[in-house]
C-alpha cells in the first residue's frame, strides 16, 4: 500500500493557500488533440460516406466523437476542485471513445476492407504520421484526399492512441488521488499550511520588535552617555 503524501498546495500572489489544484491546461494535452481530430475527421466522414446508412449511425459516431472530446475538457477543468470528478468524467472520455472505434471497426467489416495493423504494409506509416502529429491543422489538407478505407483506419489508429495515452492519464490521476486524497485532504493541508504561514508571520515580527527594542535601548544609552 502506497504511503499517503502531504498534498502538494498552491497559494496565491499574497501568500494565502489555496484549495485548488493547479489548472491543467487540457489544449496541450497530446490525447486532447487527438481528440479533437477525431471529431473533426468523424464530422467529414460522415458527410462524405455514411449518409446512406442514415442519420441514427451518423448522430451516434459524431456523438461519440464529441463526448471524448468534450469530458476531457469537463473533466480538466472540474479537476482544479474535485479528482473524483475529473477520473468519472476521463473515464466517461475513454468509454466514448471505445465506442466510436468499435463503430469504425463496423464499417470497415460491413464495407469488406482490410483493417490496417502489425505486418499490413499501410500500417507504420500512418501509425508514424499519427504519432508524430496531433493537431487538425496536419490533417485538414490530407483528409479530404483520402477515400473511406483511408479515413477508416486512420480514425481507428487515432482512436487506438487516444485510448492508450488516457488509460496512462487516468492511472497517474488515480495514484496522486490515492497518494494525496482529495479536497477535503487539501482543505485540511491548506488550513494547516495558512496556519503555519501565520505563526511565521508572526515570529518574524516579534524577532523584528525585539531587534528594534535593542537598536532603541543602544541608542539611548549612547545619548544618556553624552
Amino acid at each position: 500500500m502506497e504511503e499517503r503524501k502531504k498534498p502538494l498546495i498552491n497559494h496565491y500572489d499574497d501568500g494565502t493557500a489555496s484549495v485548488l489544484r493547479k489548472r491543467v491546461m487540457y489544449t496541450e494535452l497530446r490525447f486532447y488533440q487527438r481528440s479533437d481530430v477525431l471529431y473533426q475527421l468523424t464530422q467529414l466522414f460522415c458527410q462524405r460516406f455514411l449518409k446512406q446508412y442514415g442519420d441514427r449511425t451518423v448522430d451516434q459516431m459524431i456523438q461519440a466523437a464529441r463526448s471524448t472530446k468534450q469530458n476531457i475538457v469537463e473533466g480538466s477543468s472540474d479537476g482544479q476542485t474535485s479528482m473524483e470528478t475529473e477520473l468519472k468524467l476521463l473515464g466517461v472520455a475513454r468509454g466514448s471513445n471505445q465506442e466510436l472505434l468499435e463503430d469504425y471497426q463496423d464499417y470497415i467489416k460491413r464495407k469488406g476492407y482490410t483493417e490496417w495493423y502489425g505486418q499490413h504494409p499501410r500500417f507504420k506509416g500512418m501509425h508514424e504520421f499519427c504519432r508524430e502529429h496531433s493537431k487538425f491543422e496536419d490533417y485538414k489538407d490530407l483528409l479530404p484526399k483520402m477515400n473511406d478505407e483511408e479515413m477508416a483506419n486512420m480514425a481507428i489508429c487515432l482512436c487506438h492512441q487516444v485510448d492508450a495515452a488516457l488509460n496512462k492519464y487516468i492511472e497517474r490521476k488515480d495514484r496522486e488521488f490515492t497518494t494525496e486524497g482529495g479536497i477535503r485532504e487539501r482543505m485540511t493541508a491548506a488550513r494547516l499550511g495558512q496556519r503555519e504561514t501565520q505563526k511565521e508571520i508572526i515570529e518574524r515580527q516579534a524577532r523584528e520588535i525585539a531587534a528594534l527594542k535593542q537598536e532603541i535601548t543602544r541608542l539611548r544609552a549612547m545619548l544618556d552617555g553624552n
